[in-house]
């Protein structure tokens, strides 16, 4: 027994599928069955309540169409073999009752391609358009050809392609569901294959590299009103301008590479003459636009291709949101300082400089700049860089978060050991200075000299001076060194500033030193003693006229000895001072 069933897919198609079912041999022929399912996928509701009829078909009509499905099954065919596909397709006829399954489909379905033809329905033609897209739609590997046949992929088929074209019957009643037609690559000869647009609905058409010759019919591309992707190239039809077709004029020239068709000369000459000047203004604007880059945001360059060490404004007003007034932190001396952040995350401070002047102090500030970039010492504050342009001068170092010296002695009340600590490294970069970089010239001050987190100073300004004279720097820090253990600061307590603090303390040097001495220390005995000793220092670094100076090297190796005998003080440490002024104890004396 053969049972056909017949059912719509999900665009309304009839299709048939042929399945050959070995039944009992004892049956009679004349009472075989026919189950047809009519189910319909694009609706809610079945056809009939999947109403079944049953047929009987001629022993001559079954033996045609198992043999007609078993010779489209194989389809490895030969010229001879096609001819007699063909004659069997023609004389196939459907059962009984397709016709009224036809009328059904009309009913629930109008938009099927059958019901909306002009001419009268066909049923022969019909029933075996069923016949071959059941095939097809194996053939062009579709996932599920019981609920869909999307496309039709035939690439590289030559011996079966031929044989699909010549069934004009199945491109007549082409189901709505195909949306891909690819018949690439298969050496098809001869005319353009019209029949293959009356799928109007398709939204690709893909037939490259065969043999196609011939004018290619224009106006039948109307109608395919959804294709979005075409592809004509490498065959042989007749020479004919794209440009000259409004519809091909919507597909790029890759679409008819090598197939006799053509862009107009007229696209050409505005395509060219776009490339020819366009292409040069793009690449001077490129240009451009790198240069200007470089000039003005060179941080944005690689590290290898940038400016070391110089800033534009630009950056400038960047690391500080265009010198927002919540970035400015001080002022002094004709300039103002801004904190900021680089493109890179580096937090700097920017001192800057307002005000024109002359070329040669310009010239002095950039050789002054270069040589700072240059110190290479924990206790002198990094200088990252300057800007020189013609309104603005400014010099960018890291930040430091501690602030001054002076600040964290009032406000902090600093230990005896951690005022050492701070003096040995501001000590420790003087000799690096004086060995190294003599020109420099630096300020000592306690408002000058910075802190780190760590307690370590930083000495942050400076000035190139070529006459050299160390005296001036051990005065420097022989005042320095009386700031730190007095916490007095001259130039605000004394009407005759330097001389007059100086000059008070040695009114009550050694005799009254709890009068000078910072009493918030709360120093041991040893300790009172290593600040008597520390005061004597800081008088001979002073004592000018006498000429009698110690040398750095002295002076760093006292603070050190002092620092190393000072023991950590514990809390009970901290209770203990010194009350009895400092009487008996011998004036520091250098071997």
């Amino acid at each position: 027994m053969i049972a056909f069933e017949i059912k719509e897919d999900f665009n309304g198609n009839s299709l048939l599928n042929l399945k050959p079912y070995v039944l009992s041999t004892a049956r009679n022929f004349h009472n075989l069955e026919q189950l047809i399912n009519l189910h319909t996928k694009t609706h809610t509701h079945t056809l009939n309540t999947e109403r079944k009829s049953t047929f009987s078909l001629a022993m001559a009509s079954i033996s045609e169409t198992i043999h007609i499905f078993f010779l489209i099954s194989s389809l490895q065919v030969s010229p001879t073999l096609s001819a007699t596909v063909v004659e069997d397709l023609n004389n196939l006829h459907p059962p009984p009752d397709f016709n009224s399954t036809i009328m059904n489909n009309c009913i629930h379905n109008p938009s099927l391609k059958y019901c909306n033809s002009s001419s009268p329905m066909d049923l022969n033609e019909i029933f075996k358009s069923t016949i071959v897209a059941s095939h097809l739609c194996n053939e062009s590997k579709n996932p599920n050809c019981v609920e869909s046949f999307p496309k039709i992929d035939l690439r590289s088929r030559p011996k079966i392609t031929p044989l699909y074209l010549s069934f004009n019957f199945f491109w007549k009643y082409c189901p709505l569901g195909i949306m891909s037609i690819d018949l690439s690559n298969n050496s098809l000869k001869g005319a353009f294959p019209t029949d293959v647009l009356l799928c109007t609905q398709i939204q690709a058409l893909d037939l490259s590299y065969n043999q196609l010759s011939g004018d290619i019919p224009v106006e039948s591309f109307s109608v395919l009103a959804n294709l979005t992707f075409l592809n004509l190239s490498y065959n042989h039809f007749s020479e004919m301008k794209v440009s000259d077709t409004k519809f091909f004029q919507h597909f790029n020239s890759s679409s008819f590479l090598h197939s006799g068709l053509f862009p107009g000369h007229h696209n050409y000459t505005i395509k060219a003459v776009i490339l020819l000047v366009g292409f040069p203004i793009f690449v001077i604007l490129m240009i451009s636009c790198t240069g200007w880059l470089c000039f003005v945001r060179p941080d944005f360059l690689p590290r290898m291709l940038r400016r070391n060490h110089k800033f534009t404004t630009w950056m400038l007003k960047a690391a500080t949101n265009g010198f927002l007034k919540k970035n400015l932190v001080g002022k002094n001396e004709g300039a103002v300082i801004y904190k900021g952040i680089l493109r890179d995350g580096t937090r700097v401070k920017i001192e800057i400089y307002k005000g024109d002047v002359s070329r040669e102090i310009r010239d002095e500030f950039v050789e002054e700049c270069k040589l700072l970039v240059q110190f290479q010492h924990k206790n002198l504050i990094r200088v990252l860089g300057w800007n020189n342009s013609r309104r603005t001068r400014a010099i960018v170092t890291e930040w430091t978060n501690g602030g001054n010296v002076e600040l964290w002695l009032s406000e902090s009340a600093p230990s005896w050991k951690h005022r050492l600590k701070v003096l040995i490294g501001v000590v420790e970069a003087m000799c690096y200075l004086q060995e190294q970089w003599p020109e420099v010239d630096y300020d000592l001050r306690t408002g000058s000299v910075l802190l780190t987190d760590n307690l370590e100073p930083l000495i942050s300004r400076f000035k190139i001076e070529y006459q050299h004279r160390s005296t001036k720097y051990v005065y420097k820090f022989g005042l320095f060194l009386l700031e730190m253990i007095t916490n007095r600061r001259p130039l605000e307590e004394f009407e005759r500033g330097e001389a007059g603090f100086i000059e008070y303390i040695r009114m009550h040097y050694p005799e009254n030193l709890q009068l000078v001495v910072d009493e918030r220390m709360m120093l041991t005995e040893n300790m009172f003693d290593q600040a008597e000793q520390g005061l004597g220092l800081g008088l001979m670094c002073t004592d000018q006229p006498t000429g009698k100076l110690p040398s750095l090297v002295q002076i760093y190796n006292m603070i050190t000895r002092a620092y190393e005998s000072c023991p950590i003080l514990t809390s009970e440490n901290h209770r203990k001072s010194h009350a009895d002024g400092g009487h008996g104890h011998k004036r520091v004396q250098f071997k």
